[in-house]
């Protein structure tokens, strides 16, 4: 049997969490190509290792729906919507992680100092593990982003990247779900 770091993010009781990736606030993100270019690949991932996706739209009547892109990766779509920053201000959203049964949550979307930043924190309040896929998430500014990622770090998440998010989920290279997974990476 193997023995995990606390910090390691398995498979089993994880749930990926696509925070408010939309089309008006999106174009306002330094780097929003790789932003939005990381989260679909991290979407794809999950999906293919059967890891519960959940998606939040903030404020959908000012801020628009959810990105086109993000809506045809996903296998289902019915976004949780939101006018609180923290997903769990979102109705449904804490009941869906206790339905999924999840203890880790890995985040993704933005903005990073705002929304992913007051999710971590509410999260790792309510015991959960945090992961925040640090390529997979974006501000309108670098230093909003870099301070929002230290706040989560100071406050016990775990700042990640798509890869090492993968990686870790994947745990082996003799799985037919490698197989599977190694065109997306390169």
């Amino acid at each position: 049997m193997r023995t995990y770091h606390t910090n390691t993010l398995t498979k089993a009781g994880s749930a990926l969490i696509v925070v408010d990736i939309q089309d008006k606030l999106l174009h306002a993100i330094h780097d929003w190509e790789t932003v939005l270019a990381n989260s679909i690949k991290m979407i794809s991932f999950a999906q293919t290792l059967n890891v519960p996706v959940i998606v939040t739209e903030q404020y959908p009547k000012g801020l628009g729906p959810t990105n086109a892109a993000v809506k045809e990766t996903l296998s289902s779509f019915s976004p949780l919507v939101k006018t609180v920053f923290s997903c769990f201000g979102a109705p449904g959203f804490q009941e869906k992680l206790d339905e999924l049964d999840v203890s880790a949550l890995l985040l993704v979307g933005i903005e990073a100092h705002i929304c992913v930043q007051q999710t971590a924190l509410e999260a790792i309040a309510r015991g959960y593990k945090v992961h925040v896929a640090a390529d997979a998430v974006g501000s309108r500014t670098v230093f909003n982003k870099e301070i929002g990622l230290e706040k989560i770090r100071q406050a016990g998440g775990i700042i990640t990247s798509i890869e090492i998010a993968l990686y870790e989920w994947l745990e082996r290279s003799d799985s037919q779900e490698f197989k599977t997974i190694l065109p997306l990476i390169k």
